[in-house]
């Protein structure tokens, strides 16, 4: 079965980010998924736009650049002229007034526009945006942390979300507490991909090649 890993860089060990990037490139990892926090729209500061900037610049493979940070209209550009056409930018829709309008501007940049629900969000109040995006991505923890416990009401979001993808021509991502059962139980229902972090990608002590194998060596 065929589905997408990106590899979640605030879980990476930045005093050999070079070498992470390589190591996870060599290990056939499908994408680099940034996090962009600014401690307000989330309790938390994570990646910069100089770490994505040299990500960008170290690997081939498309970024997954997810901005956590609030009114990110008046932020997009300074992060579109870094990135390249095919990357992917997700943004939040509760952080800005206009959605819309920040979708448009990362699609006029030749990117790929993406929304990134959180738990509490409901698929009602981002309906028309469905028909806009190319991808969702289904916070299953809220965001601004590493490591925390799956939601498991987000399960009935996702649900709803993958009787909807086809008709509105958009693709499903699973972000958070991403341990194998979850992969099991949704890639064959769906889901394109899912962001690997500390549950089961970093901080594990075989290669990155080893741990990639074992995944998608799943049984389903």
């Amino acid at each position: 079965m065929q589905f997408e890993l990106t590899a979640s860089m605030m879980c990476a060990n930045y005093g050999h980010l070079e070498q992470e990037v390589k190591s996870l490139e060599e290990a056939g990892i499908d994408s680099f998924h940034i996090d962009i926090m600014d401690g307000r729209y989330v309790p938390n500061f994570a990646m910069s736009l100089n770490d994505m900037r040299y990500i960008a610049s170290a690997t081939a493979k498309p970024l997954d650049v997810h901005l956590m940070i609030e009114h990110p209209n008046n932020r997009i550009g300074i992060f579109l002229e870094h990135l390249r056409k095919g990357d992917t930018v997700y943004i939040h829709p509760e952080a800005e007034y206009h959605p819309s309008t920040t979708l448009q501007a990362i699609i006029n940049a030749g990117m790929i526009p993406g929304i990134a629900i959180n738990p509490g969000t409901s698929v009602e109040t981002v309906m028309e945006m469905l028909r806009i995006v190319k991808k969702v991505l289904v916070m299953s923890v809220n965001p601004g942390n590493a490591g925390q416990m799956y939601l498991p009401y987000v399960g009935k979001k996702i649900t709803k979300l993958l009787s909807l993808k086809d008709d509105m021509d958009f693709e499903l991502y699973w972000d958070g507490a991403c341990s194998a059962d979850k992969i099991i139980e949704y890639a064959p229902k769906g889901v394109k991909g899912f962001v690997l972090g500390t549950t089961l990608l970093f901080g594990k002590d075989k290669p990155y090649g080893e741990t990639l194998a074992d995944i998608r060596a799943l049984k389903f």
